[in-house]
């Protein structure tokens, strides 16, 4: 549960009442009653107004921070490991941090792979 005047950023619109996403606001009450949808009343400034949001609609600050320092940091790496071509590096960080070697039992199958379906395979990759 957020406390109250805590700097939040509108992020979604979930029951579409003309909420101002993108913008922040503060968090000056909570709502109380079990019946409703709502979980916060939030003031923004910008529009000089106040909104009832649930919680799936807002976020703090302090999160989406870290969510954009992930993302840049993430991208800078992409771009890192294309500009030094190193392969190893940009399939780890695209297929994420686990790191899944093929079992060698595969690798010597495609050897054997038969024509057809060398064909199926590839069809199938080009598919995804």
């Amino acid at each position: 549960m957020l406390k109250l005047g805590q700097k939040v950023y509108i992020i979604d619109d979930s029951f579409e009442q003309n909420l101002p996403v993108g913008e922040y606001g503060y968090i000056i009450a909570y709502e109380r009653n079990q019946d409703n949808v709502f979980d916060y009343v939030v003031r923004v400034p910008k529009t000089n107004k106040h909104y009832f949001v649930t919680d799936g609609d807002i976020e703090m600050e302090e999160v989406l921070l870290e969510l954009e320092a992930e993302r840049i940091e993430r991208e800078a790496l992409i771009d890192y490991a294309l500009a030094t071509r190193n392969e190893e590096l940009f399939r780890k960080i695209m297929n994420g941090s686990e790191e899944e070697a093929p079992p060698a039992e595969e690798e010597l199958s495609k050897e054997n792979l038969s024509t057809q379906d060398f064909i199926k395979q590839i069809n199938l990759k080009a598919w995804i």
